[in-house]
């Protein structure tokens, strides 16, 4: 290694450590498959998520680490970094563990947002843990973590009509019917995000893990 290379990895080493040791490093995955072909996709609704708070925070997702899109923005403070994992669905937890293990992100500061099929179209649910429901992005992350132990947002996408089949399903584009619903999750979502980074995962579950109207 080049003097100079060498000197860039030790600055790029104080760089990470003075973001993770004050302990407010938090990470945020959203799940989805990349691509133009799946941008619309219910499966991608972690990725949209992600796009909209992003957008809010006037960051963009223009750096590539451990083969995910990620940018870094700071929210109160705390210091985040936004990750959508480019390896498709199952292979998400590639590029989350490690950027946790990267980063020496404790599991607690971890907060993964996917699509859930077992909920109601415009549902929320957090969980500060769980198993993994058949959703193969997080039983990608859990084998990758060693650990099931990690605070997650599902959002509710519906279950297929009929004797559809579900794989096929969540591959789909929302319905121009359905967009409605999709957009006032998301905005609500965005608002438990605030929540949970705010005042913490118990109080976001508390206000947000409520039936609702679903408008």
């Amino acid at each position: 290694m080049s003097k100079e290379n060498n000197i860039l990895n030790i600055l790029s080493i104080f760089k990470r450590e003075k973001e993770t040791n004050a302990n407010n490093f938090y990470l945020i995955a959203g799940l989805g498959n990349p691509g133009k072909d799946y941008k619309n996709n219910r499966h991608n609704i972690g990725f949209m998520l992600l796009n909209f708070f992003a957008e809010r925070q006037r960051e963009d997702f223009s750096r590539i680490e451990s083969n995910a899109l990620v940018t870094k923005t700071n929210y109160g403070n705390k210091r985040l970094l936004l990750v959508k994992p480019q390896g498709f669905m199952n292979r998400s937890g590639q590029a989350v563990g490690s950027l946790v293990k990267y980063y020496k992100i404790p599991h607690e500061q971890i907060l993964i947002i996917y699509d859930d099929v077992d909920l109601s179209l415009g549902q929320i649910r957090i969980r500060p843990f769980g198993g993994s429901g058949g959703h193969k992005g997080i039983s990608s992350i859990i084998d990758r973590l060693g650990t099931d132990m990690f605070p997650r947002m599902r959002l509710g996408i519906g279950r297929p009509p009929g004797k559809k089949n579900a794989a096929a399903y969540v591959l789909q584009d929302f319905s121009t019917s359905e967009m409605e619903t999709v957009e006032f999750m998301l905005i609500r979502a965005i608002d438990a995000l605030d929540e949970y980074l705010t005042n913490g995962l118990e109080a976001a579950m508390n206000k947000y893990n409520v039936s609702e109207d679903i408008q």
